[in-house]
C-alpha cells in the first residue's frame, strides 16, 4: 500500500551546510557477505578508527536493526527485500544528514543492493559497496551463533549460503577479505581508500 496526500518539505538547510558543520562527507559505506564473514566486526572497528579521528560515524547493524526498526520481519526472500529497502533508505537519511554511515547486513541479493546504489545516486551521496569476501568453510568454522550447523542438519530454512543464494557483487569498490587480515588491518586500509577517493578529508 503506497501512501497517499502526501507533499515533499523542502530543508531550509542545505547538505553542504550540515557537512560544514561536522567537517565531512555523507556517505554510505555498504558491507555485504556471507553470515560470520565479519561484516560486524569490521564494520563497528570502522566505526571506532573513524570516531577517534574525529569523524562522526554510525553502523546499521543486521542484527541490532531487526531488534527495532526491522523486527515484524522475517527471513522470506519478501522479507529480506524490505529489509534492505527500510535500511537504504535510512542509510540515505543519515548519509543526507552528513554522517559517515556504515551498513552491516548480508544483503544476499544483488538487485536489492543495486537499488540502494540507485537512490544515493539519485541523491547525489556516495555509495560504497564493500564485499566481505569471506570463504564459506571460514564461515562455517566461525559460526558464532551455531547457524550453519542448524541449516546443515535441515533445522533451519533460507539460509543464506546453504539453501538460499548469496549473489556476490560484480563490481564493488573494496574487497575485504578477513581471513588473511585483521579487522584494525582492513579498516585502515577502507580509510585510506576513502582518503584516494577524496571521500574522507585528512
Amino acid at each position: 500500500m503506497n501512501a497517499t496526500n502526501i507533499t515533499w518539505h523542502m530543508n531550509h538547510v542545505k547538505r553542504e551546510e550540515r557537512e560544514h558543520l561536522l567537517g565531512q562527507k555523507g556517505i554510505t559505506i555498504w558491507l555485504t557477505g556471507l553470515p560470520s564473514s565479519g561484516k560486524s566486526t569490521t564494520a563497528f572497528t570502522l566505526e571506532h578508527d573513524l570516531i577517534k579521528r574525529g569523524r562522526l560515524a554510525y553502523v546499521l547493524d543486521g542484527d541490532n536493526v531487526r531488534h527495532g526498526l526491522n523486527k515484524n520481519l522475517g527471513f522470506s526472500a519478501e522479507d529480506r527485500e524490505e529489509n534492505i529497502r527500510r535500511i537504504s533508505e535510512v542509510a540515505l537519511l543519515f548519509a543526507d544528514a552528513g554522517i559517515i554511515t556504515i551498513t552491516s547486513f548480508i544483503s544476499p541479493y544483488r538487485q536489492d543492493r543495486d537499488l540502494a546504489r540507485k537512490k544515493h545516486g539519485e541523491k547525489g551521496l556516495p555509495f560504497i559497496e564493500i564485499f566481505v569476501d569471506t570463504p564459506i568453510e571460514i564461515c562455517e568454522a566461525r559460526d558464532p551463533k551455531g547457524l550453519y550447523k542448524k541449516a546443515r542438519m535441515g533445522e533451519l530454512k533460507g539460509f543464506t549460503g546453504i539453501d538460499d543464494p548469496y549473489e556476490s557483487p560484480l563490481n564493488p569498490e573494496f574487497v575485504s577479505r578477513t581471513e588473511a587480515k585483521s579487522p584494525e588491518i582492513l579498516s585502515l586500509e577502507i580509510i585510506d581508500y576513502l582518503r584516494s577517493e577524496n571521500l574522507l578529508r585528512s
